[in-house]
């Protein structure tokens, strides 16, 4: 775990609550590969690396642990998650039923969210405006920023409290095996968010069906040849 120490910040300095800060920085350090699957995650190293107490330490692994980042063996402890090709079917197959649902219930709304609508559209210029040299952290992150924001435009709370966890999983998942530097790899949610800001319920589920589908055709080889 020394290696990650000098790309690590001291989350304790922060203004925000710490359980969702050393969350997000955990988060950061498995996703970029600093924290390798399998890899057992010791609460005293973690709180000395990020410069806070145990206790926000255990209450963000319970968050990781809830959406998938972390496995927790009773009296062994937590280590980060292995993603197989199993649970990489499992997901789609998930996304293939929520996507399409949040897809049209955003487009059905009574009321287009214009602030979400509007922050969509700016990811997908702010994409299309950087090279292929983009960070690749950035890019996936803004790609669950953007899915996000999908469901958070159909206003079912309960919807989103299940999918929101779901796109944050698939964050890893693509992020290591899609090539989201790749401009065509965003192409498809020009599509799906015009047909949501129309109004148009029956092609903004096509339209993330199809995008599922297209996703999953690209990755699914990629982790067999892993």
């Amino acid at each position: 775990m020394n290696r990650v120490t000098s790309n690590s910040v001291l989350v304790g300095d922060s203004h925000l609550p710490l359980r969702d800060v050393v969350a997000a920085e955990l988060r950061r350090l498995i996703l970029d590969g600093s924290l390798e699957p399998g890899e057992r995650l010791v609460e005293d190293r973690l709180a000395q690396l990020l410069g806070v107490s145990r206790n926000p330490i255990r209450e963000a692994m319970r968050v990781l642990e809830a959406e998938g980042f972390l496995d927790v063996v009773s009296r062994r402890g937590a280590f980060v998650a292995k993603l197989s090709g199993r649970q990489a079917d499992d997901l789609f197959h998930v996304r293939l039923a929520l996507e399409p649902l949040g897809a049209r219930l955003a487009a059905s709304a009574e009321e287009r969210e214009t602030s979400l609508l509007a922050r969509a559209w700016a990811i997908l210029d702010l994409v299309n405006s950087s090279g292929p040299e983009e960070d690749l952290d950035t890019l996936s992150t803004l790609h669950t920023e953007l899915h996000s924001l999908i469901f958070e435009m159909t206003r079912n709370d309960y919807l989103i409290a299940i999918a929101i966890p779901m796109v944050k999983r698939g964050q890893w998942l693509l992020r290591q095996a899609a090539p989201l530097q790749n401009p065509d790899a965003w192409a498809e949610h020009h599509g799906l968010i015009a047909a949501i800001e129309a109004g148009d319920a029956d092609l903004a589920e096509a339209a993330a069906r199809h995008h599922v589908l297209n996703v999953r055709s690209t990755i699914r080889p990629r982790l067999d040849q892993a």
